[in-house]
Formats: C-alpha cells, sequence, structure tokens
C-alpha cells in the first residue's frame, strides 16, 4: 500500500488531529508480523503474524522504499571516549 503511493520515502504523523481521514483509511486491522522472530515455515503464519490497526499502535510510521545493509563495526573500528559504556 505504502509503495504503490509512489514515495521513496516520509514521515506519515498518526496522532489524532494530524490526518484524520488518513487515520480512518488506515484503522482496519491487517496482519503485522512480529520483529525479531525465527521463521519457522510449519507455524509461521500462526505464531508470527498477528492483527493490528496502524494507527491504533503507532503515533508515526516511516517508510523507506529502499535500505541496504549496515557496514559491521570491527574491533578497533572505533575510537570510544574512556568514559564510554564499551570502551575497552
Amino acid at each position: 500500500m505504502f509503495r504503490q503511493a509512489g514515495q521513496d520515502r516520509f514521515l506519515l504523523d498518526l496522532r489524532r488531529g494530524a490526518h484524520d481521514s488518513l487515520r480512518q483509511a488506515l484503522k482496519p486491522e491487517r496482519l503485522e508480523r512480529a520483529v525479531g522472530v525465527l521463521y519457522v515455515p510449519a507455524t509461521e503464519r500462526v505464531s508470527h503474524y498477528f492483527e493490528a490497526s496502524l494507527p491504533d499502535q503507532f503515533d508515526a510510521y516511516l517508510w523507506f522504499e529502499k535500505t541496504r545493509a549496515v557496514t559491521p563495526i570491527r574491533d578497533g573500528d572505533l575510537s570510544l571516549p574512556a568514559d564510554h559504556p564499551f570502551a575497552p
């Protein structure tokens, strides 16, 4: 649905009063996949998806048509201040 809007990226304010007609259009529950779950084909639909209403669950929605993986940080790649919690 958001891809069909034709925008590469956008921020949608879903708080009451911001875009009430749009909130109403997005209110019907749709399937949402839980974050951080493992793919188990036999139970995928039952255990990893649930019904959710976008404007009832979130204050805002960010859309990015294209993303890319982050580059992992390797040991020694960072110069952290001595008082940083993860400093060596």
